[in-house]
């Protein structure tokens, strides 16, 4: 019986490895707006339930498809069943003409000109800002200085403070006294390309890249969990390119001078202050995230104006979304009392 079991295991774990990658971006959705190679997307809900949308802004590093990575796995999904309109930022992947777009272009060409697009098209008077990873680390530099109407604002797993980093932490502390620049290598590639993020984002998370396949080869035999690790899996490693000049922002004025922890950001002709953001705050972190630990992330609690403040502690790790095929329910407790229920 064992040695039976053994079999199925590792033939599933060998047919979900030489499957085609999985279809993606499975939720309808219509293109709403587009810049350049961005897309702005519209999930509508089948019954609308609340009067402010949310607009969702996910990271530079990878596609945004782990937002909607399948029936019962999919944020995206979850949120329009429960009555949202749902915008998704989607910036594409970025060609070698794009090597010259900034931190500040994303910001306020794409993100804030995705915001009001988002306002117009749901026809709303309030919107909720909800960054992932990178993505709310602009999210939260963008209601800083937003004119618009952000009632809320999530930030998931969204470094915020720099001064703590979890692993290259010489590396950092050369960088802010002045040495450990990578500038040369930005400028002379221009567009960074996807294996070098890749590259990067292994250091910091799993040196040693394995225990996903150890855990497919335990659970093989299991249908539902190979195919949901096939989407994640697909995702882990469908990493983009990075525009350089952007990169080389964010590495100046984020990962070495801190700036927007200290108020000394300037995005455009504003000052990105923290203090400036009143919008309600939902900040999560995970107690197993090496990519951004907790203490990234809690400073915002105390840097903000809000008077409506929470932070949530998941259990899990960085890409800890959604299962079930729900709204995680400390999310959808947050979200709903503060959306204008219809």
């Amino acid at each position: 019986m064992a040695q039976h079991t053994a079999s199925k295991k590792l033939h599933g774990f060998f047919k979900t490895m030489v499957q085609p990658d999985p279809e993606i971006h499975l939720t309808p959705r219509t293109a709403v707006w587009k810049k350049n190679k961005a897309t702005l997307w519209h999930y509508a809900p089948s019954s609308k339930k609340y009067r402010i949308p949310v607009f969702l802004v996910y990271s530079l590093v990878n596609q945004p498809f782990i937002l909607d990575l399948g029936p019962q796995s999919s944020l995206i999904e979850a949120l329009a069943n429960s009555g949202y309109d749902v915008y998704l930022l989607d910036f594409g992947t970025p060609g070698y003409e794009d090597k010259d777009i900034t931190m500040n272009d994303y910001i306020t060409e794409y993100i804030q000109k995705g915001v009001k697009r988002a306002l117009y098209h749901a026809r709303a008077e309030e919107i909720t800002v909800m960054g992932f990873c990178l993505g709310g680390t602009f999210a939260a530099i963008y209601a800083a200085i937003a004119e618009e109407p952000v009632k809320n604002l999530v930030l998931s797993v969204s470094p915020v403070d720099f001064s703590t980093v979890p692993v290259f932490d010489k590396w950092a502390e050369e960088l802010r006294n002045g040495g450990g620049s990578l500038d040369s290598i930005f400028d002379a590639w221009g567009l960074i390309p996807a294996f070098a993020i890749k590259s990067g984002m292994r250091l910091f998370t799993s040196p040693v890249y394995y225990s996903p396949y150890l855990s497919l080869l335990a659970r093989g035999d299991d249908e539902a969990y190979a195919s949901r690790w096939k989407r994640f899996n697909t995702w882990t490693n469908g990493h983009i390119p990075f525009a350089g000049a952007a990169l080389k922002q964010i590495n100046h004025d984020l990962a070495k001078e801190n700036k927007l922890v200290k108020g000394t950001l300037t995005i455009g002709d504003k000052k990105a202050v923290l203090s400036a953001i009143k919008a309600n705050l939902l900040a999560v972190a995970s107690d197993n995230d090496r990519l951004v630990p907790k203490e990234q992330i809690l400073p915002v609690m105390d840097l903000v104006s809000s008077a409506d403040k929470t932070f949530h502690l998941l259990q899990g790790g960085h890409a800890n979304l959604t299962s079930e095929g729900k709204v995680p329910d400390y999310m959808d407790k947050w979200l709903s009392s503060r959306s204008g229920q219809i």
